[in-house]
């Protein structure tokens, strides 16, 4: 092997690390964003996501993937993937899929029967990602053969987390206390906003593996595309941020925290499908864009849908993921529509962007409403009072 493949090779193990350590930072988020008396319960559930999601990607996920492709659909299948040549490619696909995974556990926090919420994660990193990620990724995919644009997983990673949070928090049902019958609704503050912090920063530091690792090679010109990478995700996440600030300022009178910091993961993730194909000025309009579509998101799926989700999921992943992919067709620098392209790249973006929010609401509407009705989604009114922690796992995280 060669310096440069060796060098390549390391690259992506690297930025997999990366990627590997934004499951803290969702653990963090989640869990300052909601009571304190749940905080253990999703601890485990993050945890469990990256357990669960490495054995059943390696077991069969990563195959359905990335195998040859049937009809344009799913990958070949294999068992227990073991190609010595493309174990770096396993890891860094693996904490993707983790990584989709996880966006769920915030928007049912606080309500949901652990064990439930265990097959459904096995099921999202075995089936649900891995079959729609294999039409973009695979390069025998029917959007990759459209030209699909989505370059490291706006859509394909976050918009199927964010789609399948919108159905789990749909048939899971509000959290006690949330609306109430003369349709007012009640805010339920996270306990600790310096965790959500924190966690926002772990993302936003992880997304330097998650965005440019995705060009999968750093030797030779690869070095250029991927600095070029870094600034266009920096620029969009820091945009995304002024935005929500600045909005929120302006209608609630003050800059509000919680909302801040959603615009910069709201940044973030619109700028992951075209942080390679757009230009630093085009990725710091995705971002101001993204910023402010989440704050008018999350108040309409909040206030109007009374669909309760408490650290912004659905709004974050799968609004702004849908839209930053969209907008790929708009600021590409090779087709997109203000630099001369037309309309094509767009239709092309739309198609992949609805097809792809179509299977993951379709796909976890089935497998949720299946658990539903036989073991149950949500725990009983007793226990979510008392807190998750106490009952779904005997302790509590916070002991006086």
């Amino acid at each position: 092997m060669d310096t440069n493949a060796v060098l390549d090779l390391m690259w992506v193990l690297i930025c997999g690390i990366l990627v590997f350590f934004m499951q803290a930072g969702f653990t963090l988020v989640e869990t300052g964003f909601t009571r304190s008396k749940n905080t253990g319960n999703i601890i485990m559930k993050n945890l469990m996501d990256f357990c669960i999601g490495s054995v059943a990607f390696w077991a069969i996920g990563y195959s359905l993937m990335y195998g040859t492709s049937i009809g344009s659909v799913i990958g070949t299948p294999s068992w227990f993937f073991d190609t010595a040549a493309d174990m770096h490619s396993l890891f860094f696909q693996t904490v993707f899929a983790a990584t989709a995974a996880t966006i769920v556990s915030g928007a049912i926090a606080e309500r949901t029967k652990f064990t439930t919420y265990l097959i459904f994660s096995l099921l999202m990193t075995l089936l649900i990602y891995p079959i729609s990620g294999s039409w973009v990724w695979n390069a025998g995919g029917w959007l990759a053969k459209m030209g699909f644009t989505d370059f490291a997983g706006s859509s394909v990673v976050h918009s199927v987390g964010g789609w399948a949070s919108l159905v789990a928090a749909t048939l899971v049902g509000p959290r006690i206390g949330k609306y109430n019958t003369d349709g007012t609704v009640n805010a339920i503050p996270g306990h600790n906003l310096m965790l959500g912090a924190l966690g926002v920063f772990i993302l936003w530091f992880g997304w330097f593996g998650f965005n440019p690792g995705s060009q999968l090679a750093i030797s030779g010109d690869n070095a250029f595309k991927v600095a070029a990478i870094f600034i266009t995700t920096n620029l969009a996440g820091a945009a995304g941020a002024l935005a929500a600030m600045f909005l929120t300022w302006a209608v609630y009178k003050k800059p509000d925290i919680s909302m801040t910091l959603n615009g910069v993961l709201a940044g973030l993730v619109g700028v992951t499908a075209g942080c390679a194909a757009v230009s630093p000025v085009g990725a710091f309009f995705i971002g101001l864009i993204c910023g402010v579509a989440v704050v008018f998101s999350i108040e309409f799926i909040d206030k109007k849908l009374k669909i309760d989700d408490p650290v912004g999921a659905i709004s974050v992943h799968g609004v702004c993921g849908a839209l930053g992919t969209l907008l790929v067709g708009v600021f590409a620098i090779d087709g997109g529509l203000l630099y001369g392209g037309g309309f094509e790249k767009l239709g092309v973006q739309a198609i992949g962007v609805f097809s792809i929010a179509a299977w993951a609401m379709g796909a976890s509407f089935i497998v949720l409403f299946i658990l539903k009705k036989t073991m149950g989604l949500r725990v009983t009114k007793e226990e979510e009072i008392d807190g998750l922690d106490i009952h779904e796992h005997g302790t509590n995280v916070y002991n006086d």
